[in-house]
């Protein structure tokens, strides 16, 4: 339990971390990868080497230290936070040489200015921190261990099917190589797939939203190839994955995880919201959403044009045969063979005002998934359309730059 006077001090350090937060965050994980080179083994060294980690995490230091009176209000995002840690096979180990060099890194930055009572104070922050994640972290593991098919760690999957669904998409369907049942997910979640990427010499992970309906036996996940070039080379899995893993190779999977999913139990309305790759979890939610006739889903998506469009021809079989199902796409670049009408129902980016009527229904709920920068303008959208924050819903990849 932190004391009252190690909450003020954190409190009135806080805007001083924050000035220097990048340079601090910079300074650990230069000393992490150095004294802890295997780690590099489980952090994205794409989003290293753009930078967008180390604003992430400065980001969360700060906003964790203003909310550090009512921890409760961060409950959403520790929670999003501690379904990842899982997925990545973040151990409880690994947070005492998170924390030693976090605070050597505070120390290293500010000098004497990060006096003993200062470091004193940040440590139990910390440890406190630590403690709530480690024991949330812990407990999604439990559970999903005991549940039928569920594991802990990594488990070897091998490629049944590859099947391209676009120009830049392609699906992967994988099945354990011990043959036995796989646990079942949320329409939603995630699950992560770590690979071996020889031009780093490194293993790397990245995560990727179940496409399909759980089945017991199988779990499908649908990638974009991300074309990285010499200053943004985030397709280091990407593109592996695209042109070398092939049908019989095999990948090593977590469990799924998530907390980004639909609730299967309610009856009201649910409005999906996707761009370009982003309509993957969709895919699994709609799949999920549409067994219920009484239930109306709405699946508002953009794309380029349907050349890069995934999956079309599925949406409108479904849409043609599920009476309580609405597909609106929209097209921002579409090719002299998109006719608008029959490929497409909107020109240009999604615009929520353009399709107000068909959105606003009382009750829904809104998810939304796709580029960063996309979810935000959806969000704000939304927001300024009066929809409530607790009915909007959305999920980010990688290190969480979206909220503010």
């Amino acid at each position: 339990m932190l004391t009252q006077r190690t909450k003020d001090i954190v409190k009135a350090t806080a805007p001083v971390l924050a000035e220097h937060g990048y340079p601090i965050i910079q300074r650990f994980y230069r000393r992490l990868f150095d004294a802890h080179p295997e780690l590099e083994n489980v952090f994205n060294m794409a989003h290293q080497e753009q930078g967008q980690q180390q604003q992430a995490l400065a980001r969360a230091v700060y906003a964790y230290a203003e909310n550090i009176e009512d921890p409760g209000s961060l409950s959403a995002v520790l929670r999003n936070i501690a379904n990842k840690h899982a997925s990545l096979d973040v151990r409880a180990e690994h947070y005492p040489i998170v924390g030693e060099h976090l605070l050597g890194a505070i120390k290293d930055v500010l000098g004497d200015a990060a006096t003993d009572e200062i470091v004193s104070a940040w440590a139990q922050a910390y440890g406190n921190l630590a403690d709530v994640l480690m024991g949330m972290e812990s407990e999604l593991r439990e559970e999903t261990a005991a549940q039928l098919g569920g594991w802990t760690g990594w488990r070897t999957f091998v490629v049944k099917e590859k099947r391209p669904e676009s120009s830049v998409i392609t699906s992967f369907v994988l099945e354990p190589t011990d043959g036995k049942p796989v646990v079942n997910f949320e329409p939603g979640q995630y699950t992560s797939v770590a690979v071996r990427v020889p031009a780093l010499g490194l293993q790397q992970i990245r995560q990727y939203s179940l496409s399909d309906m759980p089945n017991g036996r199988t779990y499908r996940i649908t990638v974009k190839r991300e074309a990285g070039d010499a200053q943004r080379r985030e397709g280091y899995v990407s593109s592996l994955l695209h042109e070398q893993v092939k049908v019989g190779d095999e990948l090593q999977l977590a469990a799924p995880y998530g907390s980004f999913h639909i609730d299967v139990d309610a009856k009201t309305p649910i409005v999906l919201i996707s761009g370009g790759v982003g309509l993957t979890p969709m895919i699994s939610m709609l799949k999920r959403a549409i067994q219920d006739p009484g239930r109306r889903v709405v699946f508002v998506h953009g794309a380029r044009n349907s050349a890069v469009h995934a999956m079309r021809d599925k949406l409108k079989q479904t849409a043609a045969t599920h009476s309580n199902f609405r597909a609106i796409i929209f097209y921002d670049s579409p090719l002299p063979a998109d006719v608008e009408g029959q490929d497409y129902d909107h020109s240009g980016f999604i615009e929520l005002d353009r399709i107000a009527s068909e959105v606003m229904l009382p009750d829904a709920d809104y998810y939304i998934c796709g580029p960063i920068p996309f979810m935000r303008m959806q969000h704000d959208k939304l927001k300024s359309m009066d929809i409530h924050e607790s009915k909007i819903h959305y999920e980010v990849f990688g290190p969480d730059l979206f909220a503010e």
